[in-house]
């Protein structure tokens, strides 16, 4: 079935040059692809800082975004995402890792539940949500990477007013690096987060030393929140109100469920059964969220205490750096400068780690739709796709921190809200009442604090509501450009069929595609004499019926799977299940051609309709005007007429 292709050139071919390098196991193939050494993987811990320059470099900004949202109530309110952490967004990735352990995530365990158009409708907001996670966290992180640098004594200077430029330069180095080509760097990785949260960690201690030894520090916190909130009870309702806007600190489970392919488990370990990937992953992901948890309440709790509320906002020294100013208010400027350029980094990897994510997921799901073109497969055209789209988001929200922070909560809520709800599903379906109880809670509670986000910050949902209907255009123009192309990966033929194939192959080799009704006697008998009278050919001429029944017409590449079977002991019938009519009849007659070494013969009658109505139910339904959309396939498959199997139309 395949055609000569003509070499590429010297830069159509550096571009389809390999695929995603992020998901070698199950990952994904195509012609331009070289063939993969085996992954042995890595040690839960060193995929964990894989992960963690995304989860953990949210310190860069979190702090200052909570003391923005919270004010002074800041630590409680983030003591309120630290519980929803570790007792909602943990147990159900956890559960996500035990269900999809390839890496694929909450999206392929709600595909499975949801079939035919709406399912593949679903799986593509859910995508649009996901494109707006990963492309905000390069945008975001770079432009928060860009004001560390701006705001660093001893550049502000030369620096100050080129946020912008800076931040767009760091999104074209890190496309620069996909291009040139991305592995792992597992040690970059390890030795990056590492020093990032060693520096933390001296930040930390610094500024709880002075809060601790300047008493009054935390006299004037707890008087001031008595002032403004009265009692105990009312801080903690207006944390739980607030708390939604602190959901960035959330961020990073999805891509710890999506590393899971480089977690090296154990040597028992089988694609089909790898427990102790499995197991390593959920170590992975609690230590992550322990660490994390541990980091969000004391820096949340200095920054608040030490650094004066006009620092936080917008042209303050602290927006964006909460942790930076205070690293250069007590540690010193040089100090402070070594935590600014570790921060950069991280900042600027976490963007990398995002990138890798992108690859990964866009791919798994649009080609194997047929929404997207086959280069979509190969990285470097599709680094420079979103790179061009990280530049859009960077103007749109001028390289700001804070105005990213909505879409960036919005992609990462709606995520975590579309995991709970599947790991409620599968508990359910599990039998497991107290799971499934449980799950449903929280469910519940992040699609409150989805809501509670949507509403105090529309932009977020805009943004997403834009990659949304970004990729379903992009995705129907996509596949409505790809309806003639011959989508059948593999025919298989039972022996009965191979031995039509056979006798058939000593004569004219002729079908009769035929839509099944009652297949009773009379309908194969009419049949034949309609194609004989529509055709004028002679009662001798010898047929095999083939009838293709259409299982889930939004598939869009399928194997086929060929029986044969005899009718009332006379009429021979081949049975295929596809998603479409037209393609499947394609692969056959190609099929046969090439067993036989002779040309095929099918006959069609007519489809009675309106054409346009009838390649609307061929897109849609995958029916519909079959003979000449059978025609075309063949045509767009065998360009060589001599080679091409003949359809007939009476």
């Amino acid at each position: 079935m395949a055609t000569t292709e003509h070499p590429p050139s010297r830069l159509r071919g550096w571009m389809l040059q390999g695929l995603s390098d992020m998901g070698k196991r199950g990952g994904l193939t195509g012609p331009h692809a070289e063939p993969e050494p085996p992954h042995r993987g890595q040690r839960w811990w060193r995929v964990m800082c894989l992960t963690g320059v995304d989860y953990f470099s949210t310190l860069g900004y979190q702090p200052g975004i909570a003391a923005l949202a919270a004010g002074l109530l800041s630590p409680l309110a983030t003591i309120v995402l630290v519980v929803v952490t570790l007792a909602g967004a943990l147990p159900v990735y956890r559960r996500v890792a035990q269900e999809s352990p390839h890496g694929q995530g909450s999206i392929a365990m709600l595909e499975r539940l949801l079939s035919f158009w709406k399912g593949k409708l679903f799986v593509l907001t859910l995508l649009g949500f996901a494109a707006t996670d990963f492309l905000i966290t390069i945008t975001l992180s770079a432009a928060d990477a860009s004001t560390h640098l701006v705001e660093n004594p001893h550049l502000t200077s030369t620096l100050h007013g080129h946020q912008m430029l800076i931040t767009l330069i760091l999104v074209a180095l890190l496309g620069a690096v996909f291009l040139k080509g991305f592995l792992e760097a597992m040690g970059v990785a390890v030795a990056l987060v590492g020093i990032y949260l060693a520096l933390n960690l001296v930040v930390v201690i610094t500024g709880l030393w002075h809060v601790l030894t300047a008493e009054h520090v935390v006299t004037d916190w707890t008087n001031a929140l008595t002032v403004q909130h009265g009692n105990v009870f009312v801080m903690i309702g207006v944390a739980l109100i607030v708390f939604p806007k602190l959901a960035l600190g959330l961020s990073g489970f999805e891509t710890g469920v999506a590393v899971m392919p480089h977690v090296q488990g154990d040597e028992g370990d089988t694609e089909e059964r790898p427990a102790g990937r499995i197991r390593d992953t959920k170590k992975l992901l609690t230590t992550a969220a322990v660490i994390m948890s541990c980091f969000l309440i004391t820096t949340s709790f200095i920054t608040t205490l030490l650094i004066p509320a006009a620092e936080f906002k917008p042209g303050g020294q602290a927006n964006g750096r909460a942790l930076a100013f205070l690293a250069h208010e007590y540690l010193g400027n040089a100090f402070g400068t070594v935590y600014d350029v570790s921060t950069i980094a991280i900042l600027w990897f976490a963007g990398a780690s995002a990138m890798a994510g992108l690859l990964n997921l866009m791919p798994r799901y649009l080609p194997r739709y047929g929404m997207a073109p086959h280069w979509a497969r190969a990285v470097r055209p599709m680094v420079i796709v979103f790179i061009l789209i990280a530049f859009l988001v960077t103007w749109l929200f001028d390289a700001n921190v804070d105005k990213q922070g909505g879409a960036y909560a919005t992609g990462v809520l709606v995520l975590i809200s579309s995991a709970a709800i599947a790991v409620t599903i599968a508990a359910r379906k599990a039998g497991q009442r107290g799971w499934t109880i449980g799950f449903g809670v929280i469910s519940a509670v992040f699609l409150y604090t989805t809501v509670a986000n949507v509403i105090e910050r529309p932009d977020g949902v805009k943004i997403g509501a834009c990659f949304i209907a970004g990729i379903m255009l992009v995705s129907l123009l996509s596949r409505l450009a790809r309806s003639f192309e011959l989508r059948v990966t593999s025919v298989a033929m039972d022996p009965m069929a191979e031995r039509f194939v056979r006798d058939m192959a000593s004569r004219k080799i002729r079908f009769i595609a035929n839509e099944p009704d009652n297949r009773d006697r009379a309908e194969y008998r009419d049949k034949i004499e309609q194609i004989r009278t529509d055709n004028d050919m002679p009662e001798q001429e010898d047929f095999v019926f083939v009838e293709v029944t259409v299982a889930d017409p939004s598939e869009f590449e399928t194997c086929l799977t060929v029986r044969g079977e005899v009718l009332h002991n006379r009429y021979r019938v081949l049975t295929v299940e596809s998603s479409s009519i037209p393609n499947a009849l394609a692969a056959l007659l190609l099929h046969v051609r090439d067993l036989t070494g002779r040309t095929p013969h099918i006959f069609f009658e007519w489809t009675e309709g309106n054409p346009f109505a009838n390649f609307l139910r061929f897109f849609l339904f995958g029916q519909g005007e079959v003979a000449p959309v059978t025609r075309e396939v063949l045509r767009e498959a065998e360009p060589d007429r001599v080679r091409r199997p003949r359809v007939h139309t009476g």
